[in-house]
Order: C-alpha cells, then structure tokens, then sequence
C-alpha cells in the first residue's frame, strides 16, 4: 500500500502541472503600477517625442509632470505643456504594459526602445524579438488586446 503522502492521482498531476504551467505568467502579470514601474512612466524616455520627433527621446528631470500616478519626463517644455493639455492623446496604450502581453491576457514591463504608433496611438512592448511577434499582426493584437485589457487590469 502506498503512503498517501506520495500518492498522487491524475487529478493532483494535472492540477501539478497546470501549476506549474501558470507560474511563470503569474510573476510576469505582477503590477508594480500602471504607467511605471518605478513610478516613472516610459523608464524616463518623453512620451510626445514619439510623435513630434518619430523617435524616444530622453526625458530631463527639469521637464517632469505628474499624471496616472506616474512622473513623466519631457525633453523640453513644450513637450511638457503639450502632454499636460492632452495626456491621453500621448501616453502609451494599455498602461504602458507590452501591449503583446495583453493581447495574451497578462502584463508585462515595456521596452520604450519597442514601440510603434498606430493609428495615433503609442503602443510599446516587451523587447525586441516580442516586438517581431506582435509586428506579426498588428490589427489582431490590438483587437484582442483592447477586449482583455479590463480584465487584466483588475487582475
């Protein structure tokens, strides 16, 4: 007779498994804070660059602004005042999160180098080779992304 401290059924293996499984997406999907991880949004980098310059641009701590509970940095003043006239129209999508990770129902930090502007609105990801993915299909992505972002935002 085996000990029931080692005997594990088919039910225990799967729901071992399954564990095992979500763990690794379960740390991924940790919010330090929504815009920032460490309270400054986009690592520092100016959130109207992208549009204005087609490029990131470093932020300068003497151009911050407070919004989303995050401090933003700008390059200069006008690009300060511009995002504080509209912060919505400038800031990333989904948070700043990887909008890749959202398409696929979690949160992950974002890689301001990684970014696109589509349909006027900024989106990052994760790193380069996620970003090779979600270039895959754009449109689909961000549909899939905009229907689980309430979801994983309470998550």
């Amino acid at each position: 007779m085996q000990s029931p401290a080692i005997r594990l059924d088919r039910r225990s293996l799967a729901a071992l498994f399954i564990g095992l499984a979500v763990a690794p997406q379960a740390a991924r999907a940790a919010k330090p804070g929504i815009f920032a991880e460490d309270g400054l949004a986009l690592r520092g980098y100016d959130a109207v660059a992208y549009f204005t310059q087609g490029r990131p641009v470093r932020g300068d701590a003497r151009f911050e602004a407070e919004w989303g509970g995050a401090r933003w940095r700008f390059a200069d003043a006008a690009n300060r005042d511009a995002f504080r006239a509209d912060p919505a129209r400038y800031a990333p999508q989904f948070g700043g999160y990887c909008a890749w990770a959202v398409a696929q129902g979690y949160t992950a930090p974002a890689d301001p180098l990684q970014w696109r502007i589509v349909d006027g609105k900024l989106y990052v990801n994760y790193d380069a080779g996620v970003q090779r993915r979600w270039l895959r299909d754009i449109p689909g992505f961000i549909a899939t992304a905009n229907r689980n972002w309430p979801a994983v935002l309470t998550r």
